[in-house]
């Protein structure tokens, strides 16, 4: 779990972050929304440490992460997998190599239990043997998101950041790659956190929703409070084309 406590980040004097306070709970996918420039980017990298909070706090599991040195940090970072926007594989690097990456550079297991590991992952995520000594050049988009997730569940994670995860691939491979994040989290009580602008994504796995608006939380919830929400903001966002107003609108009546 990771409480965030009226935390505030600001650049040259401009708040980008306004008092944020939410809980992102295990076994749960929470989403990060938003429009371009509402903060969720920042909010995300607070939470990771890439930025200082200028006040507030950010606690996993109880420890303050502003509180941390260079040596705690390095160990909590040991606790949380990365999924990168575009999979940021290593294009020299087979599959399973890639994979193997992570153990081999911050675990104590052998060579054997690297590779068993690193092929369980890749089983999990449904890649089969024959794909895992391809170069990711080799395989679908999809498929490199797939790896790309074996590869951060790879150290057995607590907390897993997901950014724009769906980026660049159709509606179909979308809703695997949806459906895989959300199956992990349950399977392994993950706190998921998934940056994303994906309505599809958002309908589908949304379990616990905080919708940023110029740096201000401006609603929270599931994807089933969604249709009932009252924020003008929200409903702008989510649904703005013709097709989703319809969706609410029948949702609303339930």
């Amino acid at each position: 779990m990771i409480e965030v406590k009226d935390i505030v980040k600001s650049f040259d004097g401009t708040v980008v972050l306004n008092h944020i306070t939410t809980t992102l709970k295990d076994g749960q996918v929470n989403m990060i929304i938003g429009q371009s420039g509402s903060g969720k980017t920042v909010f995300m990298k607070s939470l990771i440490g890439l930025h200082k909070v200028d006040s507030g706090q950010i606690l996993y599991d109880g420890r303050d992460l502003s509180e941390m040195n260079e040596k705690q940090i390095r160990e909590l970072h040991r606790e949380v997998g990365m999924l990168f926007q575009g999979a940021a594989l290593f294009d020299s690097m087979t599959v399973l190599e890639n994979v193997m990456y992570p153990l081999e550079m911050f675990s104590s297991m052998t060579a054997a239990e690297i590779e068993e590991r690193a092929r369980f992952c890749l089983q999990r995520v449904n890649i089969q043997e024959r794909a895992m000594e391809l170069m990711p050049s080799e395989i679908s988009g999809g498929m490199q998101k797939r790896v790309a997730i074996a590869r951060a569940i790879s150290m057995n994670p607590k907390y897993l950041f997901c950014d724009e995860p769906n980026s660049g691939l159709d509606p179909k491979t979308s809703l695997v790659i949806d459906q895989l994040i959300h199956e992990i989290t349950e399977e392994y009580n993950i706190c998921t956190i998934v940056n994303s602008h994906d309505m599809n994504s958002i309908m589908e796995i949304g379990d616990h929703i905080v919708f940023l608006k110029g740096g201000i939380k401006e609603w929270e919830g599931s994807r089933h409070e969604i249709f009932h929400s009252e924020s003008e903001a929200l409903d702008d966002f989510v649904f703005a084309s013709d097709l989703y107003k319809k969706v609410k609108r029948a949702n609303s009546k339930l």
